[in-house]
């Protein structure tokens, strides 16, 4: 292994994190799913969110139903319309907990990093929802 000395002056590299809760059923809740949930918040609509992200309708439907049945509750309510769609207050609990459970993951593992690597480790800084510190809608705090 190379030493702190030998290493390029280049190498930077980016931490990236994969967290989830699952139980023997399935995926309860990860990144894709909350920032599912976090865009039908935003945008009052399943089918919008869907395409905000890349995604069929029927996936996104699908996920969310995999994770209503394995709690055994609603995270969504249809609000009328077409599509409209809001969250329930276990929806909006489920989001704004793993928001705050994810960027405290982060911080900490970017913390323990300096300590443990000849180089310094990044974060990702990619398209995450959940930046430490950023307001949530969720939390009440409407963005400017």
């Amino acid at each position: 292994m190379k030493s702190a000395d030998e290493m390029p002056g280049e190498l930077q590299p980016r931490m990236r994190l994969h967290l989830w809760l699952e139980v023997e059923g399935g995926m309860v809740l990860g990144l894709g799913r909350a920032m599912l949930l976090a865009k039908v918040h935003e945008l009052g609509s399943l089918n919008k969110a869907a395409k905000a992200m890349g995604m069929s309708y029927r996936a996104a439907w699908g996920r969310l139903k995999k994770t209503e049945d394995l709690l055994g509750l609603p995270l969504v309510v249809s609000s009328g319309g077409r599509s409209g769609f809001t969250l329930t207050p276990l929806g909006e609990s489920l989001v704004k907990s793993f928001q705050r459970w994810h960027a405290d993951v982060e911080r900490y593992a970017l913390e323990t990093s300096h300590g443990l690597f000849p180089f310094e480790v990044r974060p990702f800084g990619g398209p995450e929802p959940f930046e430490p510190g950023e307001p949530s809608e969720l939390d009440g705090d409407k963005k400017e």
